[in-house]
């Protein structure tokens, strides 16, 4: 992609503004209410975004900035689930780690974008991977959340349910 870094700090930024909005406004149990057992509530896929803000992607930019290797992350052992949190709370603590990461990402120059780490399950990744990977994760598990908060709402929808379709985790798989 042609101009990939305002391009991520474009997705990067609108990614806290979405969690304020859905935080603040979504009632807690529309926010905690899991789409289907063993999947991530909405507050559990906002969980997960702060541990990975704290954990992994900020640390992996300045892994490869420093020819430094790193681990896998296990998203399952970083609370992902927890859900005693204030929603509110954990969007203040994920928008203020955010802020910073937002700050070295725009330190990075194109010239940056070759540059490589080993991760230990991928192998060699470069920084443009890594990038493309930190947007993709924002939007995908923003919409994953957004996924499970419209679970009751397709299951009331009556004779509408069948344009969800795409959605809808209950809904009988076509043979």
């Amino acid at each position: 992609m042609d101009d990939l870094l305002p391009h991520v700090l474009s997705v990067l930024s609108t990614t806290p503004e979405r969690w304020r909005a859905l935080a603040g406004t979504v009632q807690r149990d529309l926010l905690s209410r899991a789409p289907a057992s063993r999947e991530w509530s909405a507050l559990g896929c906002l969980r997960h975004l702060l541990a990975t803000e704290r954990d992994v992607f900020p640390v992996r930019v300045a892994a490869i900035m420093a020819g430094r290797d790193f681990e896998a992350f296990d998203s399952d052992a970083a609370g992902a689930t927890a859900e005693a949190a204030d929603p509110s709370e954990v969007v203040a603590e994920f928008e203020a780690l955010r802020g910073q990461s937002l700050q070295a990402v725009a330190a990075l120059t194109p010239g940056d974008l070759g540059r490589t780490a080993r991760h230990v399950e991928l192998g060699l990744v470069t920084l443009e991977q890594l990038l493309n990977e930190w947007a993709g994760h924002d939007l995908m598990h923003t919409v994953q959340a957004e996924r499970a908060i419209m679970q009751p709402f397709i299951a009331g929808s009556g004779p509408w349910r069948g344009y969800f379709a795409d959605h809808d985790v209950q809904a009988a798989p076509t043979p």
